[in-house]
Formats: structure tokens, C-alpha cells, sequence
């Protein structure tokens, strides 16, 4: 069913850009310097001082409107509701990270108080997250090995196996929370663009399997030292089935009794979500169900289990980082940080926009580095926030940040009063918690198959990241990634698809010829497309594919004509004037130009001065003489999306423009930015041979000066006498 589409038309003259600056005045911008810049961001006044103290205390904007009889209930029944899930959470990873379960509960109570005051998205649950754990686990295991002695570090001297551990994972945290707080004052929160969605996809579900190996030795009730670096993930793999006869079978059975509970009940909350008020706290409820049975029927002594034991009662004094492990994990704690960060801001921006506010991803970084230096100071370890918990804390009325300060509090409860009755829960259960809570990232697998269909060089992303992370260690993992996705970005550039554009009859539109039928191609004219900026890495490859696009090179096709205009010479001196008068065109003389004599001698202008005619080249040659056809008269280079041009490009697009000129192709340039113009004129670009007559509004405006061109010029070949645009 065909619908009425409405139509215009538009009467105005063809433009190039000389012309159309004529007629339209243009308004020459001021362009602030650097110093500039600089002035604006050193100057203050009570209007800036008051912007920059809201926006480094969010908390100040969202309690003015707070509307505490509508929404301080549903920041409560979070609170609550989150906060058993950030117990349980805080416990199991604290196992990932190597370190006693009750410092999770640290993680669950610190960086939660500082992201009150300077955080910027109310909805996100500030707290220990699977892999970041992780990654701090591997700095513990490798400094701090189950096996053999310690690293040479001084303040490790009388301090216990778990007291060492502690000291590196807080320190490594105190530097992770550096490198953001720098970050956030250096306004640098842009880096976080570089970790696509699929980069951090492939990343996670590395992260996954790690933490799904890791846990193993706990479901199956093994005695499995840690171990970190490059193929980390085998060598516990073959340690695991090495004592696979030895597994505890209480713990096994209790882990999948937990795993398939756990399950059922998430996926119950997920389909009467609606429903129900607060999703049903299956984590909390299976936690103290295995305690009670743990502690009744004695499985520590009974059946073996391994179980929480000592819990830390209260808190100690905070205390500094130590330098010697700062500069051992200075390279694993970047990555931490920018990963942190990636995660937290990704979650952060989803609730944004669903509950239309914005969060700043600069003040995010001050916020979390800020959060990390404190919790570190006491004990903590890396915090981020978790999809799942942040779900739960949103989907039970959650409204600002006060949700996650109640969750705070319940931590600092258990920490101070009722750790102890946590201390018969078997680890088994935690990993299986741990393990449940994986489904997500696994689940991420899917997007192989969708990645292949829709985008190939995204999938090589998603696997090659995947692949490394789970071979090479999480932190060597995402710099192969980043590094894969920067090739994919200069593969897309380098290589971009260029076209041959033709006109679609009765419009001024252009498209590309292999993609429409019924398209007007006029005769002796090329329109071609390079749908990216051309840059030093491409440059080569423009050529190469305009020489395609028109079917000869210039370059050769000059040298060709001076190779045989030298035989025309010789023959014309030997007076074989019956070939000169079967070559002969329009008869003209041309002089030479005296800027080319520093030019080799095949390469410079063709000159036909020394003839008493010019030479018709697409004409019928003797033998002994051959000269590739040129069909076309006009080129027109459409850089509509060419966004810029380095130095290498500008040399090498004069190159080309100056071989085709040369063998009397006329070039147009159409729709080219008004930056690049500037950057042509600064870069001395336009000389005798090469005018800004050539540059063009449009394609269309181009396509119509070249026609009009050939058909005023008698001395020129007349096939577009009739041509109607």
C-alpha cells in the first residue's frame, strides 16, 4: 500500500564553496587557547564556588528534595532487604578474595558511608563485586601464597597468614582508590568509552569462570592451594581432579541442596516480581537454615565440613598502606580501578535513565576512589557495586541512597553483635551462593552467536577477551582486550567501505551504484565515497581504491602519454606528419610551467609545446605507441564523512589531485568540512594547479558545474550535449 509522501522544490544556484561564501556572510568564531581554558577553570566566583560545591556533594541536591513521608518506607524495606543480601554477598566474597569471610562485612560497611555523602547515582549498592575480588585475590595469592613463604615485605614481620593477607588487600585497595580519586580531579571519567559494552562482556564472563574454578575446592570440600598468573585457571583445574576422589560429600550435597534452592526462589521473585513487595531474601534464608544445621548437627566434627570460624567482633584503629606492597600491585591495581569504575558507572547509568536523573561520571571516580581510600584505612577490600544486589535494592523501593546507608547499618550490627552466630556456617555454603550468583555472567555466553550474525570484528572482541582473561589472569586478560578493540577501531578506519556513488534520477540524492537499480551514471563522470577520515594508516588504501573506482592510475597514465608524446616528437622531426595529422585533436599550443622542472621527466605536465597540435589520447595509435584510455573527464571525491585529515593524508590527496589534473580529469571536492577547509588553507595545500574552485556544497552542485563544463567547452568532447541531471 503505497502512502502520500510529500514533496519540495528548490530553485537556488549551484555552489561551490567560493560561491556560496559569496552570497552567505559567515560568522568567524573566536577559538579559545589553551590558556584560555585554562583562566576559565582557575577563575571563581560565588556562583562557580556554589556549582562546585554541589557537584562534589550530590548528597546537598537530592535531600533538599527529599520527600521523607513518600519515600523514607521504601528506603527502609530496601535497607533491610539489601543489606542481607550484601551480608551474604560480603562473606562469599570475601572468599574470592582470599581473606577471612568477616572482612566482607567491612566491604558492606566503609566505602557504603562515603558514597552516601559523594555519589551520584541514588540506586546503586556500594559494595564488594565478584570480580574485583577476585583480581585483589590474585595480588593475596601472589604475595601471600597457601604454600611457601611470604613476599620480602618488611611490616610482614610477626603478623599471622590472614593478618598478611589483610595488609595487601587493603593496601592494594588504598592504591585502586588513588588511581580513581586522580582520575576523577583530572576529569578523565571519558576512559571508561574505551570499554565497550562487548569488551566488558568478554571480560565479566572470564571473571565468571575464574570465580567459578575458585570455588570449586570449597563445594567439593578440597584442599586446593590458590594460584595465580597466566594459566592460573588450568593449573587449579588439574590440582582439583588431581584429589576429585577425595571430595567431601556433605559439602557437595549441601552446596547443590543450596544451588537449586537458591535458584528456584530467584527465579519465583523474577516472575512475581510484580507481586511480590521485596523479592523473597533466599540468600539470608538458606544462610541461616545451614548455619542452624551446621551447628546442631556438628558437621565440622562429623563429616569434615569446612566452616566460617572466628568471626572479627568490632573494628580496629585504621592504619596505613604499606609503600613495598603498593609498588608490587601497582600494575594489577590500575586495571582493578578502571574495571570498578566500568561496572559501577554502567549499573549507575541504567537506573539513571530509568528514573531520569543524571549521574556524573567524573564526581563517580571521586566518589569510589574516595570510598576505597576509607575502607581500605580500615581493613576493607575493593568495592564496586553488584547488578544483583543493586536489583534487589531498586526493585524493593529504594529511592536514594539512604537505602544503602540502612544496608550499612545492618552490616555494622552483625560485624559488632551477631558475628559469632555466623561462625558454624560451612564455606561450602558461601560458595555455592557465590557460584548461584554466577548465572548472569554466564550467561553472557549467548551473545557469541548474535555477535557472529550482526557484528564479526565485536564477536573477535568478546572471544579473544574472554579467551585471554581466562588464560593469561584478569588483568593481562583486559589489556589484550583493549588492545583487540583498538585494532577492530583502526581496522573499521583503515579499511572503511568506499563506494561509487550515482545519481538517483529526478532527485539531487546520490547512492551507492551496487546497491539500486535504474541509477544515472553519467558518462566521463565519477562520484567516490570514503565513509571515514583519512589518515596516514589509510591514505595507501584511498589510493588503491580510487585508482579501482576509476579503472587506470594517473600516475602511470601520465607517464605512458610522455613516453609516447616523446615518439610523436621524434616522428613529427622526422616529418611523418600523416600519423600527426591521424592524432590530431584540437590543435592548441600549450606552454610549459617552469615550477616543474625540479619534477622527473615523465611525471611533470604533459607539454605540447614542441608540437603544432595537442594529441587526442583516447584517438587510435600505430604500432610502437600505446596509451591507456581515460573515459572519464571529471572526478568528484565526496567527503561528506570524512571527519579529518593528518598531514600525510593532505600530501597524499594533493598528490592524487595534482595526477589527475595533469592527464586533464578535472577533480571536485563536495561536502567537505569547513575544519578541513581551514586546515587545507593553513597547510599550504592549494597552489596554481590545485584551486579552491574545485571545493563543491554538494555532490550534486559538483556533478552539475562538471556537466556544464563539458558542454560549453567546444575544444572538449561533446557526449553530454544532451545529458539532463
Amino acid at each position: 500500500m503505497s502512502t502520500f509522501r510529500k514533496q519540495y522544490a528548490v530553485a537556488r544556484p549551484v555552489y561551490s564553496e567560493e560561491s556560496f561564501s559569496d552570497d552567505h556572510e559567515k560568522i568567524y568564531r573566536k577559538r579559545k587557547t589553551l590558556l584560555d581554558h585554562v583562566r576559565q577553570y582557575l577563575t571563581c566566583d560565588s556562583k562557580r564556588a556554589k556549582n562546585a560545591a554541589l557537584s562534589l556533594l550530590p548528597i546537598i541536591g537530592w535531600m533538599k528534595i527529599y520527600r521523607f513521608k513518600e519515600w523514607l518506607p521504601g528506603d527502609v524495606v530496601s535497607g533491610i532487604s539489601t543489606g542481607l543480601v550484601a551480608i551474604m554477598q560480603g562473606l562469599a566474597f570475601a572468599m574470592l578474595a582470599e581473606l577471612p569471610a568477616s572482612y566482607g562485612l567491612y566491604t558492606a560497611f566503609f566505602p557504603v558511608l562515603i558514597y552516601f555523602i559523594f555519589g551520584t547515582s541514588r540506586h546503586i549498592s556500594v559494595g564488594s563485586f565478584p570480580v574485583l575480588s577476585l583480581m585483589v585475590g590474585a595480588v593475596v595469592i601472589r604475595l601471600v601464597p597457601d604454600a611457601g613463604p611470604p613476599a620480602n615485605i618488611t611490616d610482614f614481620e610477626g603478623l599471622s597468614r590472614d593478618q598478611q593477607r589483610v595488609l595487601v588487600a587493603s593496601s592494594m585497595t588504598f592504591l585502586m582508590g588513588i588511581f580513581q580519586l586522580g582520575m576523577g580531579l583530572l576529569q578523565v571519567g571519558f576512559v571508561v568509552r574505551y570499554l565497550s559494552d562487548t569488551l566488558v562482556s568478554g571480560f565479566t564472563t572470564a571473571a565468571a569462570v575464574h570465580i567459578l574454578v575458585s570455588q570449586l575446592k570449597f563445594v567439593l570440600g578440597l584442599d586446593v592451594p590458590g594460584i595465580s598468573g597466566p594459566l592460573s585457571i588450568i593449573y587449579t583445574l588439574e590440582k582439583i581432579f588431581a584429589q576429585i576422589s577425595s571430595t567431601n560429600i556433605c559439602d557437595l550435597v549441601m552446596s547443590i541442596l543450596i544451588m537449586l534452592a537458591v535458584y528456584a526462589v530467584k527465579e519465583l521473585n523474577e516472575i512475581y516480581k510484580a507481586k511480590l513487595p521485596v523479592p523473597i531474601p533466599i540468600e539470608a534464608i538458606s544462610t541461616v537454615i545451614a548455619c542452624g544445621a551446621s551447628y546442631g548437627f556438628n558437621f565440622k566434627m562429623r563429616f569434615g565440613v569446612g566452616v566460617v570460624g572466628k568471626m572479627v567482633q568490632g573494628y580496629e584503629a585504621p592504619f596505613a598502606p604499606n609503600v613495598q606492597i603498593l609498588q608490587e600491585s601497582a600494575v594489577e591495581a590500575f586495571p582493578t580501578a578502571i574495571v570498578g569504575f566500568a561496572v559501577a558507572f554502567s549499573v549507575a547509568k541504567v537506573y539513571a535513565i530509568k528514573h531520569d536523573y543524571i549521574i556524573d561520571g567524573n564526581q563517580e571516580l571521586i566518589a569510589f576512589g574516595l570510598s576505597n581510600i576509607f575502607g581500605a584505612s580500615f581493613r576493607s577490600f575493593a568495592a564496586s557495586t553488584a547488578l544483583s544486589r543493586t536489583a534487589v535494592q531498586e526493585s524493593s523501593g529504594g529511592k536514594t541512597q539512604i537505602a544503602g546507608l540502612i544496608s550499612a547499618l545492618m552490616a555494622m550490627i552483625v560485624t559488632l553483635a551477631l558475628g559469632f552466630l555466623l561462625e558454624p556456617l560451612p564455606r561450602s555454603v558461601l560458595g555455592a551462593l557465590v557460584i548461584i550468583n554466577l548465572k548472569g555472567m554466564l550467561m553472557q555466553f549467548r551473545e557469541v552467536p548474535y555477535l557472529w550474525r550482526k557484528d564479526k570484528p565485536d564477536c573477535v572482541v568478546w572471544v579473544l577477551t574472554c579467551l585471554s582473561a581466562c588464560l593469561l589472569g584478569l588483568d593481562l586478560g583486559l589489556a589484550v582486550g583493549l588492545g583487540v578493540e583498538l585494532l577492530t577501531v583502526v581496522f573499521r578506519t583503515q579499511f572503511p567501505r568506499c563506494a561509487v556513488l550515482a545519481n538517483i534520477p529526478g532527485t539531487d540524492l546520490y547512492r551507492d551504484s551496487k546497491d539500486y537499480l535504474h541509477l544515472f551514471e553519467p558518462r566521463g563522470v565519477k562520484i567516490f565515497r570514503i565513509p571515514s577520515p583519512i589518515f596516514f594508516a589509510n591514505v595507501d588504501f584511498f589510493k588503491d581504491k580510487l585508482t579501482a573506482a576509476v579503472g587506470f592510475n594517473p600516475l602511470r597514465v601520465l607517464r605512458k602519454r610522455n613516453k609516447a608524446l616523446k615518439k610523436i616528437k621524434k616522428l613529427c622531426q622526422e616529418e611523418h606528419l600523416d600519423f600527426a595529422e591521424k592524432v590530431v585533436g584540437d590543435v592548441y599550443r600549450q606552454k610549459t610551467d617552469d615550477s616543474h622542472s625540479d619534477v622527473e621527466e615523465l611525471d611533470r605536465p604533459i607539454d605540447f609545446s614542441a608540437l603544432p597540435f595537442r594529441v587526442d589520447w583516447n584517438d587510435t595509435f600505430p604500432d610502437g605507441i600505446s596509451v591507456p584510455r581515460v573515459d572519464i573527464h571529471s572526478l568528484i571525491l565526496d567527503f561528506s564523512a570524512v571527519s579529518f585529515l593528518d598531514i600525510a593524508a593532505i600530501k597524499g590527496l594533493k598528490t592524487v589531485i595534482r595526477d589527475f589534473l595533469r592527464i586533464d580529469v578535472d577533480v571536485y571536492i563536495a561536502s567537505c568540512d569547513a575544519y578541513i577547509l581551514e586546515k587545507l588553507q593553513s597547510c599550504q595545500f592549494f597552489d596554481r594547479e590545485i584551486l579552491t574552485s574545485m571545493f563543491f556544497v554538494t555532490p550534486h552542485d559538483a556533478m552539475l558545474h562538471a556537466l556544464e563544463k563539458q558542454k560549453g567547452d567546444r575544444h572538449k568532447d561533446r557526449v553530454f550535449n544532451n545529458t539532463k541531471l
